[in-house]
């Protein structure tokens, strides 16, 4: 907590770059002297480590003339924001409004909004984007030039990321959606209108997990007859397993553990039964080692040459052996090789692997040499650029080629979401993607969830 703090801190006296919106408004500022009950909202806020908690906040304002006030219908927590959680993310404060997926009903709109209008039903994009600078204008919206002005990313990274909702002061400090309102900049750009026969529980996971996954599947590359590993078996996973047979895969394999093995095993679809692997890590040894590892598991069920593809969907703050932990424990790694190490190994020669899973910083102990000599290519996937692919994705929705549903294991309250955090951390009841309803949800669909309350 003190680390995330203290480089929020350093930024502030540093200062931004030029901003040309408005950024660092990750929480509202209340009226002061009025004291008016109906201005406060409920809101999911980050207190340090490991401790969130449901508060009551002032209601966002129009602070732009390009603003919405969107009523949250649906929110969700995705396992990027485990690392907000965990502390692992620079830039965080006491206090910050949490959530980048979120959908909801327009409540107000900014004089210069030109589509959005009030009492109309929208998805948000995790990334908040201009739509007119070079990234924007090539469908790359999640590295718009414009809307996040944060001088340490740019030194850490060489570059910067777009501004991005309840994610850190790193990218940009806005406010999130897991709270009953939220402000969207920019909401012409940002916001896709949900049509009648889309329910939210489909609609809301284009913000983020549906573009994320079928960025992972297109910029890694999969081809016809390719084998494909998957390290982690998560929302983002589940859904590049399902993307990766849209692209003809032959095989998918997972890596990961229970009860997520069992999840993904229990919604893959039936006629694809005959191409899904499961490969449970924690029964395989790991480094140096003369036992079965992840790496020679791979190339055993590959006819020894090694999966085709390995795209990360887990992240590197997940340390298996005492030296990387201890590393990252004294600073001097913020993130893990061993995954990737795991899938450059694992691949074929020639091979490609994607990372889609956060990376935060730096690692130690890569091992450049099998990238280099087999010839591996290692592909950043970056943060998805959602705006390049939700329309395409909402049309599969409607037409019923994507089902988002398979993922959804619980419905949930808003304000039990502190409890949920650590529900979801630990992966108790099979917890996989959940859907967050607020006060202003509207009824359950058919055939989702029905609502798990915790007390």
């Amino acid at each position: 907590m003190a680390t995330a703090q203290l480089a929020y801190g350093v930024e502030r006296i540093v200062g931004h770059g030029p901003e040309q919106i408005k950024q660092d408004i990750s929480t509202y500022d209340p009226d002061k002297g009025t004291g008016d009950a109906s201005q406060l909202m409920k809101a999911l806020v980050w207190e340090g480590n490991k401790k969130v908690q449901v508060v009551e906040v002032p209601k966002p304002k129009i602070v732009e003339p390009t603003d919405v006030i969107l009523k949250v219908t649906g929110s969700t927590i995705c396992g990027s924001d485990l690392h907000l959680f965990h502390g692992a993310v620079m830039q965080m404060n006491k206090g910050d409004i949490l959530g980048h997926e979120f959908c909801g009903i327009v409540d107000q709109v900014g004089p210069a909004v030109k589509k959005a209008q009030v009492g109309k039903r929208y998805v948000v994009s995790f990334q908040i984007a201009c739509g007119d600078c070079f990234f924007c204008k090539n469908k790359l919206s999640s590295q718009c030039e414009v809307t996040n002005s944060n001088t340490q990313m740019k030194a850490m990274y060489g570059g910067r990321t777009a501004g991005i909702f309840g994610y850190s002061h790193l990218t940009g400090g806005f406010a999130g959606g897991q709270a009953e309102y939220v402000r969207v900049p920019l909401a012409d750009v940002n916001m896709l209108e949900i049509p009648d026969d889309v329910p939210d529980e489909k609609a809301l996971y284009l913000s983020d997990v549906l573009p994320t996954s079928y960025n992972a599947v297109k910029d890694t590359a999969v081809y016809p007859g390719d084998a494909v590993a998957i390290f982690g078996g998560g929302p983002v996973g589940q859904m590049v397993g399902v993307y990766a047979l849209w692209e003809g895969a032959s095989k998918v394999i997972y890596v990961d553990t229970e009860p997520r093995l069992s999840f993904v095993k229990s919604r893959w679809p039936a006629e694809h039964q005959d191409k899904l692997q499961l490969v449970d890590f924690k029964q395989l040894s790991y480094g140096i080692t003369t036992k079965e590892t992840v790496v020679s598991k791979l190339k055993e069920l590959t006819g020894g040459r090694g999966p085709d593809v390995a795209i990360d969907c887990a992240a590197g703050e997940y340390a298996k052996g005492w030296l990387h932990w201890l590393e990252m424990q004294l600073g001097a790694e913020t993130d893990t090789s061993e995954i990737i190490n795991e899938m450059v190994e694992g691949v074929r020669n020639y091979g490609r692997v994607g990372l889609t899973g956060v990376y935060v910083g730096y690692t130690n102990h890569f091992n450049v040499g099998s990238l280099m000599q087999r010839g591996i290519r290692l592909i950043g996937n970056g943060q998805a650029p959602v705006h390049k692919y939700w329309e395409e994705l909402l049309q599969k929705i409607r037409d019923g080629t994507l089902d988002p549903t398979i993922m959804l294991s619980h419905r949930v309250r808003l304000d039990d979401m502190d409890k949920v955090y650590h529900k979801f951390d630990a992966k108790e009841d099979a917890m996989q993607k959940v859907f967050v309803e607020t006060k202003f949800s509207l009824p359950r669909a058919p055939g989702t969830p029905e609502l798990t309350t915790y007390e």
